[in-house]
């Protein structure tokens, strides 16, 4: 009996976690707007919301046993489409250069060709880890000091040296994370190849 609730729970749509990752995805297209129309102030407010909801949504999942498919799928996009969206406003307003925008770039290309390898193969994409939320946590906080830094004085000087620190830490750790995923995908690939 208590197998048979647990799953049910794990396929539950509505869950105040589910709902806080729908709200950050909500809030993507905002915060873009916010950022290429030059208001730095509320793309920063929202972006902070964004991070706390990342957050929440996690610890109570876990903690109220609300973990669901859905949770899986939301959360991570939720990240990534705030990286990118990131990613092409702060590169449009000229605060990250071209060669760091494409080196994040091209690991999401990499990834999406891993998850493409993995569903060919029957594998569901696996849990984000450890490493690629340290890395999506250094890059969300790089992103709003670097925004941050669009400007004068010792805030601004502030902004960047942060910021720039976190987007170098981020972005290591980014790869570090996805070259993880490639290995963790070549081994079941592998296994699979073997298991023939």
């Amino acid at each position: 009996m208590e197998v048979q609730e647990t799953r049910v729970q794990t396929d539950r749509i509505f869950t105040i976690p589910n709902i806080l990752s729908m709200a950050r995805l909500a809030g993507v297209p905002v915060f873009l707007w916010l950022i290429l129309t030059e208001h730095d102030g509320w793309a920063l407010a929202v972006l902070m919301l964004s991070g706390v909801s990342d957050y929440l949504d996690g610890k109570l999942a876990r903690r109220w046993n609300q973990i669901s498919k859905l949770g899986r799928l939301l959360d991570p996009a939720a990240d990534r489409l705030y990286i990118l969206s990131t990613l092409f406003g702060l590169t449009y307003r000229e605060l990250l250069p071209l060669w760091l925008t494409g080196a994040l770039l091209l690991r999401e290309l990499m990834l999406l060709v891993m998850v493409w390898i993995l569903r060919r193969h029957g594998y569901p994409p696996p849990q984000v880890n450890f490493l690629g939320k340290a890395a999506t946590f250094n890059l969300m906080y790089a992103f709003p000091l670097l925004l941050l830094s669009d400007g004068t004085g010792w805030l601004a000087w502030l902004g960047s040296v942060f910021g720039w620190a976190f987007a170098g830490w981020g972005t290591t750790l980014y790869w570090w994370a996805g070259i993880l995923y490639v290995v963790q995908v070549r081994r079941l690939v592998k296994a699979d190849a073997t298991a023939d």
